[in-house]
């Protein structure tokens, strides 16, 4: 049975089935008692308690019930079972103690608690795991094998198993580090086999915090890319760039990824799958870049393409990324009709990865429903839905995901002011992105770190946290996070030196100057009062009569920028190089600033050397 979740701005989180089924649904919302279940075909609401959505809050009947039954409404809380798992409710081993639990004997019975008390035997460790189907290739030559185990592997990516799809792989893969095995195969079954492990490295890697993962995975993607290009084949050159932007943008290389989904989709005329997972990983980037409004545009100008394609987990993923995005333009533009477009595509996007049976991305649902929720104030509901999202990663045991979740939960206790609680969740998810490598998302988790860390007064730990964060994005090149992390710590550290200040107000200004985010520009403002009053107290302007004279914030910073680097001209005789070095910054960026903002200060300097033209060789126009 196939359930939607709809998020009801007075009932709470609710669950409606879609297919005739007037079983009620277990397992999809993670609402409380306050949430209603309807069935199909039937004007009758069904009072039966929901299943599995909220632990403690409901009881079963103190009757005897079968362990036939319970084993069915277990299987309906976890639907990706597989019918070999049913013998762990009867295994002997456990029938004395987990038999009499699912058969009712206890007063009060509660799905979480049962899978609980199940995970804890060896026998059940692979209950929550989807069982990796069994290939028959006796009959295929060593060619049709290797092609139908890619296939097969990459469908089961596609439903977030991604162990089953290692496990398909296994007689040409060992795993994460290891090259496939492709002697005596065709070549354009070659690039196939390298394309196919290096996808499922990158995910696997991601998964399991392994922080290499994305290096090996785009030397075998690379390696792909060269066979096919050997070959001609420009589509699967395309899909294979597509797969090795994913690799960058993981790294939080959002730039290279942008090229190389460009670089991909020009490739790429014909409407199909590839295509729309070229275009949903550049709108990811533009997003990514808090360029929300580039990002729309992506998706609604190849809606057709969405509405046609039928792989589910794509349609799934249109879905979701449309509600982000809007849900982003929602809380700058405060927009409350974004955000119930935002929910309607909350809803299509848990329709489609339920049919695609991807429990991941569910949960990735879920955690997105749950910072809604949060930025419309509904905190316990936005808690519920954080809850069933851990739940069901923890199941696939996703630490990465798991780790989204908690940084989510961090920003949720920051908004409810239970900042010892935040600092613990964002310490966590600080842990767990640095161990997988993932920049981005550990630039991300250190601001919301050093937010609670600085509300806490801990001033010190707070600012190395905030400094930490700005200096990851940079290094990868995320100038919008970066900017982020010296805007937040212009505003959370109090008092800050001037030197520190002026410099992180720089920083971010620099950083944000392509920002499209009215909210971080509002937050740029008052940054730059913070900085005048700063000035001010510092008497490096002269009264405060100024401000009503026509003072214009960003001419003051440049006429003290002008100052800083006169001086240090002068220090140095002119030398541009010494100057740079004395300031601390490179010599390419400060002769930039020197001719484009101080073009008065180009005497100031020593005079500029030009290499004497060898014979035979051209110079370049500048």
């Amino acid at each position: 049975m196939i359930a939607r979740i709809t998020v009801s701005s007075k009932l709470g989180p609710c669950v409606f089935p879609v297919a005739g089924d007037a079983t009620p649904v277990v397992g999809i919302s993670p609402g409380s008692g306050s949430g209603v279940l309807a069935t199909t075909g039937s004007d009758v609401v069904a009072s039966t308690p929901q299943v599995g959505i909220s632990p403690a809050s409901t009881e079963t009947e103190r009757t005897p019930v079968k362990a036939t039954v319970n084993m069915n409404r277990f299987m309906g809380v976890t639907p990706y079972l597989r019918s070999n798992h049913v013998n762990l409710f009867v295994s002997p081993k456990i029938r004395t103690i987990q038999q009499h639990f699912l058969q009712g004997r206890p007063e009060r019975t509660n799905i979480a608690f049962a899978i609980a008390q199940l995970l804890r035997l060896p026998e059940a460790s692979t209950l929550m795991r989807t069982t990796s189907p069994k290939l028959e290739t006796a009959h295929l030559t060593a060619n049709e094998e290797a092609s139908l185990r890619c296939q097969t592997a990459l469908e089961l990516r596609d439903r977030g198993d991604y162990d089953g799809a290692r496990d398909i792989m296994a007689p040409l893969w060992s795993g994460i580090g290891s090259r496939p095995k492709t002697t005596g195969l065709h070549s354009s079954v070659v690039s196939d086999v390298l394309l196919c492990a290096g996808i499922l490295t990158g995910w696997l890697g991601s998964r399991n915090e392994i922080k290499q993962a994305d290096d090996y995975a785009r030397d075998l993607i690379t390696e792909s890319i060269t066979l096919y290009e050997a070959a001609g084949d420009s589509k699967k050159v395309a899909e294979a760039r597509t797969e090795l932007a994913y690799c960058y943008w993981r790294a939080g290389a959002n730039d290279e990824a942008r090229i190389l989904f460009c670089t991909a989709l020009e490739r790429l005329t014909t409407e199909g799958n590839t295509r729309a997972n070229a275009l949903l990983g550049l709108s990811v980037v533009e997003w990514s870049a808090s360029r929300y409004d580039e990002s729309l545009k992506i998706l609604t100008s190849n809606a057709p393409l969405f509405r046609k394609i039928t792989n589910h987990t794509l349609k799934g993923f249109y879905h979701n990324q449309s509600a982000m995005t809007l849900r982003a333009l929602a809380t700058e533009r405060n927009r409350c009709d974004y955000f119930q477009r935002a929910i309607k595509h909350y809803e299509e996007a848990d329709y489609h990865f339920t049919l695609a049976r991807n429990t991941v991305y569910r949960a990735h649902v879920k955690n997105n429903v749950g910072y809604l929720l949060y930025k419309l104030s509904r905190f316990r509901k936005a808690h519920e839905y954080l809850d069933h999202a851990r739940r069901l990663l923890v199941s696939v045991r996703d630490k990465v995901r798991v780790a989204q979740v908690d940084d989510t939960r961090a920003q949720v206790f920051i908004a409810q002011h239970k900042y010892a609680e935040a600092e613990v969740a964002a310490r966590n998810a600080v842990v767990s992105f640095r161990k997988a490598g993932r920049q981005c998302f550990l630039s991300e988790a250190l601001v919301n770190h050093g937010i609670a860390l600085a509300r806490l007064t801990r001033t010190v730990r707070a600012h190395s946290a905030l400094q930490e964060a700005a200096e990851v994005a940079h290094r990868v090149g995320a100038l919008n996070q970066a900017g982020i992390a010296a805007l937040t710590l212009i505003e959370e550290i109090d008092p800050l030196s001037l030197d520190l200040l002026l410099t992180a107000y720089d920083n971010a200004s620099e950083w944000l100057a392509e920002i499209q985010s009215a909210g971080l520009l509002a937050r740029l403002n008052q940054a730059a009062r913070k900085v005048i009053v700063r000035l001010r107290s510092e008497k490096k302007l002269e009264g405060a009569e100024l401000l009503f004279k026509g003072l214009y914030f960003p001419d003051e910073v440049l006429k003290f920028e002008r100052g800083v680097i006169r001086t240090a001209l002068v220090e140095v005789n002119g030398s541009v190089t010494y100057a740079a070095s004395l300031l601390g910054i490179s010599y390419q960026r400060l002769a930039r600033i020197i001719e484009t903002r101080h073009k008065d200060l180009l005497k100031e300097r020593s005079p500029v050397r030009r290499r004497p033209r060898q014979k035979g060789v051209k110079t370049k126009k500048t």
